[in-house]
């Protein structure tokens, strides 16, 4: 596969375009892409366009776009991943990994427990930074639609945005330690439009929190008998739904 590199304008066969500074950097210093190499432009928007680099130089790397391609690495199941936030470290983790899993939205939540308190500003500038990481995870894992990301915004609040849309047509996974029910006994969603997962924080969710998810018509389900960690229950839940019912 070409170096990828996502260019959020419209892209047209025959226009000749600078990449962005980052891109730039990234094409020059780290790839060492010459003048003539090949390279894969995609917009977010679905497929990609194919393209060679005609100037590289010190000030500008502009590309010449040749040709559109309708290639789709989309899942034909429709996850959305409602995430507790966690330290920076392990939201990065969870949000560049669940992304090259194929999850198409993610929610950041703040519940009881979240170690992490962000405020406006500060949620807003890790937003940004999270965007960031999905157009990374995207150019290095094929994926030609962003998926999208959504303002911090606490689970009471969450929950009755929900509660405002019909349900019929949507399953709703919440991961739960004490849960007697597995993956393997939920009913394959064939007519289903997508899977919410809500996934606890570092301490879990409180026993108040899960029964309020629950009465927004979640059904909870566990992994196996072991506990597994925030970041390491969402990767692993979406990984088994993609073999179940996905692409894998």
């Amino acid at each position: 596969m070409h170096a990828r590199f996502y260019h959020p304008a419209e892209i047209t066969v025959g226009q000749c375009i600078a990449l962005s500074h980052e891109n730039k950097h990234h094409a020059m210093r780290t790839l060492r892409l010459k003048k003539g190499d090949s390279i894969t432009l995609f917009n977010g928007r679905g497929g990609e366009f194919s393209a060679h680099i005609q100037v590289i130089d010190n000030s500008d790397v502009k590309v010449l776009v040749e040709n559109f391609l309708r290639q789709e690495r989309e899942s034909p199941v429709v996850i959305e991943l409602a995430q507790a936030i966690c330290t920076n470290e392990k939201m990065d983790w969870i949000i560049q990994k669940a992304v090259e899993l194929g999850v198409n939205r993610i929610q950041p939540i703040s519940t009881e427990r979240s170690i992490v308190q962000l405020s406006n500003e500060r949620a807003s500038k890790r937003l940004i930074h999270w965007e960031k990481i999905i157009i990374s995870a995207c150019e290095q894992s094929g994926r030609n639609h962003l998926p999208q990301i959504f303002p911090l915004i606490s689970l009471s609040k969450w929950l009755n945005q929900k509660q405002l849309i019909h349900t019929d047509r949507e399953t709703r996974l919440m991961l739960s330690p004490t849960s007697k029910q597995y993956l393997k006994n939920i009913a394959r969603p064939v007519n289903h439009d997508s899977i919410t997962l809500m996934v606890g924080p570092e301490g879990g969710f409180s026993q108040t929190e899960e029964l309020s998810i629950l009465h927004s018509e979640y059904t909870s389900i566990r992994l196996g008998s072991r506990i597994l960690r925030t970041e390491t229950a969402g990767l692993a839940i979406i990984a088994a739904i993609q073999t179940l019912w996905g692409d894998f």
